[in-house]
């Protein structure tokens, strides 16, 4: 079982700390921390700031949170600084952020400092697993899509033992690992930068992060775009549903654009995966859940995506050979060759949407609409109807933001929605966009998510535009 709103990212490692203990920590004295700034991987700079574990009670107990900058080129006509993440939950922006030069512009980065920082408890902000490599193989090899009683309790058992594993990985900050709370740090860092206004690159879950901030700090927000939008105030059945009938869609539209393959074909895989999974050389199964993470992993673009789609079902279907199937999984999973996750995303995706979402269903609720899910998506619907389970045993409440999230007031920012995005559904998007007074919506019409940075160039060239004049393209501007 898994979550699905996630970015493909880059890994690296982060190593950079130079700050003084105090055990008598305040606001101001938060904000007054002087960032001892190092040369890292060769043209970027790396440090590492402090911020309270709990916002509430302000204590000696902080995070410590890395932060890597890649510096504009052209000094002398520097416009500021642009924070970036990349979504998840649990994506690791100073990976994105080591990837200035391939995630903006020229234009930008010549002009603009690009910021990433890891959020609490992701990557190289004190980075948090709950599972062991093989805790994490069942974990993510659960699944009860079938609606069977035995495969329910399996299911339920997997979760109360994440969630209790968590705990005790997390001791007293199991309750603070919320995106309300990251917000708050990245107002930390934009003090402690001195950058008068936040300027921000969202993709994905990272819109969610940066609507948060905007409802927090409204006058500190200077040129942000929110990309593959979250709706803000959506709930997590809303959220599994609108992203089953979203990939369910983008999965008919893959089919529709070939001859190799036909839904039949997807429904007799899975269907096999789920009664006698295809086993690789090394003895591994490729469960129907993994065959659902596969499949999911692959539409997220079509350009390169959906080839090797179409050869993962050609060596699954035809040679009953589940290699590519399983490297598609991993790849979504963080999973390399040996069986090693390389980040955490898994573990921390989990921890952040149980504290950031609500789940009020009860388990014979969330069975009961197993009906519902498969109706309106007959493929990833009956999967993603038990996604948000392990919240239901969670053992922390959840940090939800006190905050009016229907009518922000800040600069005018950029939304950008593409039609047939599979995670973050476009109806999301056009729903940010009047969460805001003054936003702009951006549509790609087209395949995939996000829209930004995909080869696009009106896409792109809108938001090099907005970030260089702080001018919003013309009023819905539609891309294709």
């Amino acid at each position: 079982m898994s979550f699905l709103l996630v970015a493909v990212l880059v890994v690296s490692s982060l190593s950079y700390l130079k700050i003084t203990s105090d055990k008598s920590w305040t606001l101001d004295k938060i904000n007054s921390q002087k960032l001892d700034w190092q040369d890292c991987y060769g043209g970027f700079e790396c440090s590492s700031f402090k911020v309270p574990v709990d916002y509430e009670k302000i204590s000696k107990n902080t995070f410590t949170l890395k932060v890597l900058r890649h510096n504009a080129s052209d000094r002398q006509n520097r416009l500021g600084a642009i924070f970036v993440n990349p979504g998840g939950p649990g994506g690791s922006a100073t990976d994105y952020a080591y990837n200035a030069e391939s995630i903006v512009s020229p234009e930008i980065s010549s002009k603009f400092d690009i910021i990433g920082f890891d959020p609490r408890g992701i990557n190289s902000s004190e980075p948090i697993r709950c599972l062991t490599n093989s805790e994490e193989d069942e974990f993510l090899s659960a699944d009860a899509s079938s609606g069977e009683p035995k495969k329910v309790r399996e299911l339920i058992a997997i979760s109360k033992a994440f969630a209790a594993k968590c705990k005790e990985a997390a001791g007293a900050k199991l309750g603070h690992y919320s995106t309300l709370e990251a917000a708050k740090d990245m107002e930390v860092l934009r003090n402690l930068l001195k950058e008068k206004n936040l300027n921000y690159l969202g993709k994905s879950y990272g819109t969610y992060l940066g609507t948060l901030y905007a409802a927090l700090y409204p006058q500190s927000v200077g040129r942000m775009v929110l990309d593959g939008a979250v709706a803000p105030n959506i709930s997590l059945r809303e959220q599994e549903l609108a992203q089953a009938v979203g990939f369910d869609k983008a999965l008919d539209n893959y089919l529709s654009s070939q001859n190799n393959f036909k839904m039949k074909d997807v429904t007799k895989l899975l269907e096999r995966s789920s009664s006698k999974p295809l086993k690789s050389e090394s003895g591994r199964l490729a469960t129907e859940s993994l065959v659902i993470t596969a499949i999911a992993q692959s539409l997220y673009d079509s350009k390169s995506g959906w080839p090797a789609l179409t050869n993962a079902l050609e060596l699954a279907l035809e040679k009953r050979d589940p290699r590519a199937i399983l490297e598609l999984a991993d790849r979504y999973n963080n999973r390399d060759s040996s069986g090693n996750y390389y980040s955490n995303q898994n573990d921390i995706s989990i921890m952040i949407t149980c504290l950031d979402w609500q789940e009020n269903r009860t388990v014979d609720q969330m069975l009961a609409e197993q009906a519902i899910f498969k109706n309106k998506s007959s493929v990833f619907g009956p999967y993603l109807s038990f996604a948000a389970l392990p919240c239901k045993y969670w053992k922390a409440k959840p940090k939800l933001p006190k905050l009016d999230l229907s009518k922000i007031n800040t600069k005018p920012i950029l939304v950008i929605g593409v039609t047939q995005d599979p995670a973050t559904p476009y109806k999301w998007a056009q729903t940010l966009s009047k969460s805001f007074l003054n936003a702009d919506l951006l549509t790609l019409k087209g395949e995939g998510h996000i829209g930004h940075n995909r080869g696009n160039k009106c896409v792109d060239s809108a938001v090099d535009s907005y970030f260089l004049t702080g001018e919003a393209p013309a009023k819905s501007l539609i891309c294709t």
